[in-house]
Parts: C-alpha cells; sequence; structure tokens
C-alpha cells in the first residue's frame, strides 16, 4: 500500500458491529451496509455464523487495493473459522475463489477458454435460440406470466449447462443442488447435503469427459487432468462455482427488470438501444447484487491503513456493494443515473478474482433485455411493484417472481 492511503499514526480499533442476514425486499441498500459506510472507510464486523470478526473495507479506492494485495490472501482463510454470512464452510481444494498465485493462474488456464469474447460470439446465436424458444412460450400462452419462471431462470441455467456440458437430463438435479447451496434456509445440513449430491456428480462427469475433444468446460477439465496439468479434486473444485454462476444471472437481471418495470423513466431510456450499454452498467451499478459480503481474505503480515492497523493474521472483507455506492466516485450513489461519468464499476470484483464468467454474464443480460423489449413492446407489471415477492434466506438478492403482463 502506498503512502497515501495509509498514515503513519495509528488508532483505536472501530467497534464491532453485528451485521444480520436482512431479508431485503426491493432494491434497497442494506441499512446495515449504509451504517458501516457512514461509521468509516475501514469498519470491523461480526456475521451470523463462523468465529471471531472481521475488518470491512468498503471505500472504492481500498476495495481496489486490497483485491490486488498479495498480502491479503484467499487461500489462508481456509484454514481458519472465519466469521461469515454462509451457515456451511467447506473450501475445495481446486476453487479459483480460495486461490493465490500463481496458483490461481494455473487452475484458471484450463477453463479460459470457456469464457473468451470469441466463445461467446460463438455461442450467443445459440443462446439467442434458446431464448426465443423461451418467449415463444411466453407469447403462446399470453399474459399475465411470471417472468421468473418462464425465462428468467430457465435461460440462465440452460446457457450455463451448455458451456459447462451438463446433459440435458441432468440439468435440473444440477439446478435444484446450486439453488440449495445458495440459500441460507435449511441450515448447513441441507447445504452440505446439496454440495455433496453436486460435487459428487461433477467428480463421475469429469470423469467421463476425460477423453474428450469437446469444448464445454468439463471436458475442458477432464483434459486437463489427464494431461497432469491439474488434479482430478481441482477440477471438481474448479467446476462447481461456475455451475452456480447462473443463479446469479437470473436474480440480478430480476432486480434490473423490476427497476425497469417499475420507473417509467428507466424503462424510456432503455427502449433507445443506442444508450442501452450505459444504462445496463449503471444498473450493474446500482443494484444490490447479494446480501451482506463476500468471501473474506487473511492479511499475511502488518498493514496500516487509515489509520488503523490491520494485524497479520487478521481476515478482512471488501464490499463491492458499498464501493459501488462510494459517494467520492458516484456521486448521489442511490439514484439511478445512466448519464453520470463512466467509472468502472465492481459489480463483477476486481483483480485476480475478477468473474470469470462476466463476460457470459454480460452476454446473457443484453440478450435478455434486448429480446424482452422487442418481442414485448408493452411488458408491464401484472402488480403493484410493492406486491413483488421476494426472495428470503439467500445470499443472492432477486424476485422471488416477476408477475408481467403485455
Amino acid at each position: 500500500m502506498t503512502e497515501e492511503t495509509s498514515t503513519l499514526t495509528e488508532q483505536a480499533p472501530p467497534p464491532v458491529r453485528d451485521w444480520p442476514a436482512l431479508d431485503l425486499a426491493g432494491t434497497a441498500f442494506d441499512p446495515v451496509l449504509a451504517e458501516l459506510m457512514r461509521e468509516g472507510p475501514l469498519t470491523r464486523i461480526r456475521l451470523p455464523h463462523g468465529e471471531g470478526w472481521a475488518w470491512l473495507a468498503t471505500r472504492y479506492e481500498d476495495v481496489k487495493l486490497i483485491t490486488n494485495d498479495p498480502r491479503f490472501s484467499r487461500t489462508e482463510v481456509t484454514h481458519r473459522r472465519v466469521t461469515r454470512l454462509a451457515p456451511n464452510f467447506a473450501p475445495r481444494p481446486g476453487s479459483l475463489a480460495w486461490a493465490d498465485q500463481p496458483d490461481h493462474n494455473r487452475l484458471r488456464k484450463p477453463v479460459a477458454g470457456a469464457f473468451t469474447v470469441a466463445a461467446m460470439k460463438r455461442l450467443r446465436p445459440r443462446a439467442q435460440r434458446i431464448l426465443d424458444e423461451l418467449v415463444d412460450g411466453l407469447v403462446h400462452d399470453g399474459p399475465p406470466a411470471d417472468l421468473v419462471e418462464r425465462v428468467l431462470e430457465p435461460f440462465p441455467i440452460t446457457v450455463v449447462s451448455e458451456v459447462m456440458g451438463v446433459p440435458v437430463e441432468d440439468r435440473e438435479r444440477v439446478h435444484a443442488w446450486t439453488r440449495q447451496i445458495i440459500s441460507t434456509s435449511g441450515g448447513a445440513e441441507a447445504a452440505d447435503r446439496a454440495k455433496k449430491g453436486m460435487y459428487g456428480w461433477i467428480t463421475e462427469t469429469v470423469r467421463a469427459r476425460a477423453g474428450s475433444t469437446d469444448e464445454d468446460v468439463y471436458a475442458l477439465l477432464g483434459a486437463a487432468v489427464g494431461r497432469g496439468e491439474i488434479s482430478e479434486e481441482e477440477a471438481v473444485g474448479l467446476a462447481g462455482p461456475l455451475q452456480i454462476g447462473g443463479e446469479a444471472v437470473t436474480h440480478n437481471c430480476g432486480q434490473m427488470l423490476f427497476l425497469m418495470l417499475s420507473r417509467p423513466e428507466l424503462m424510456a431510456r432503455m427502449r433507445e438501444p443506442q444508450g442501452r450499454g450505459a444504462v445496463i452498467d449503471e444498473l450493474l451499478r446500482f443494484i444490490p447484487h447479494r446480501t451482506s459480503v463476500g468471501l473474506a481474505r487473511i492479511a499475511l503480515e502488518d498493514v496500516v491503513l487509515h489509520g488503523h492497523r490491520i494485524s497479520a493474521g487478521d481476515p478482512v472483507y471488501v464490499s463491492y456493494l458499498a464501493a459501488n455506492h462510494d459517494p467520492d466516485v458516484f456521486p448521489d450513489p442511490d439514484r439511478v443515473d445512466p448519464d453520470r461519468a463512466q467509472r468502472p464499476h465492481l459489480a463483477f470484483g476486481n483483480g485476480p478474482h475478477y468473474c470469470t464468467g462476466a463476460v457470459l454474464a454480460r452476454l446473457q443480460t443484453e440478450l435478455l433485455v434486448d429480446t424482452l423489449l422487442k418481442r414485448l413492446p408493452d411488458l408491464e407489471l401484472a402488480v403493484p411493484a410493492d406486491q413483488v415477492v421476494w426472495r428470503r434466506k439467500t445470499m443472492i438478492r432477486g424476485p422471488q417472481t416477476l408477475p408481467v403482463t403485455w
């Protein structure tokens, strides 16, 4: 860290604040996180599970700095019982989420080819056909309809399954496992059962695809294991989070469409194709993608930041949600403003752990918005906005249902 981001005069550590897993409806910003942001750039939190407390960084520049600094380790978290949101904590070898450099690059290399811009261009026509079939069914059956059930859920799951190489007959049970894994209901036992089921299936699939020359993720992983580049255990750990990625697209797009359908001025801007990209980026910045915070890091040495000493061994969280609402970077951050000066949002993360599937997520988001506005020009909510039901006890926020008519 540079002298500009730290001070030589140490301050007393801030008090530890409990951060419960709030069930928030709509796109409201988490009031606990808002209070933590007001308290200072660096605070301390205690989450519902795990042990002890952790530092929390909320400023845009600090978040970028910490996520790029090798003195903060993800791997070290796997040896600790850090305070956390998730009831179940069983990190797997090979998971990119817990890898530090140089292991991170070694693990990412076998699957990188499946998520490049070129690969997404090849995927786009197939993804469009999948989406068109779903919208055809919607139009055929007529209004009203639940957009989550009919389009927002099946589309990303089907596309991710295509990219991963999940056989059609296995997709529903794989989806059931991923739904349970990202849920905070059912407790540790239910999450553990789902993980065992999904990772057992992934292990069998990677073994079965060992001799494949296909370009889907399970084929790439099977081939990499066969060449000795990664172990089977690492291949399984790599595949799990990628498989779960479709859930985030469902719920992020659900929030986007809810905002469009409940704010006429936003829908009007979205109907201007030439400016649609800027609106999508602003919505990605604005929407609360998740509950609380994601994964922690451990300080490998003492670091002084804003006058506070983060001691070696201390857990540290960053909040991408808070960084995206930093008023020094995004003035009036709680307002959706497609015309604001463009600064890169951190919705897909930052640094080595920038989302592997970001290009895929952006492709699906653009296709969903473009296709729904084109095919259903009179699309509107079928119920008042305050009657839309939101998901509860989950780590990824979004509407549970989105009743629409046209």
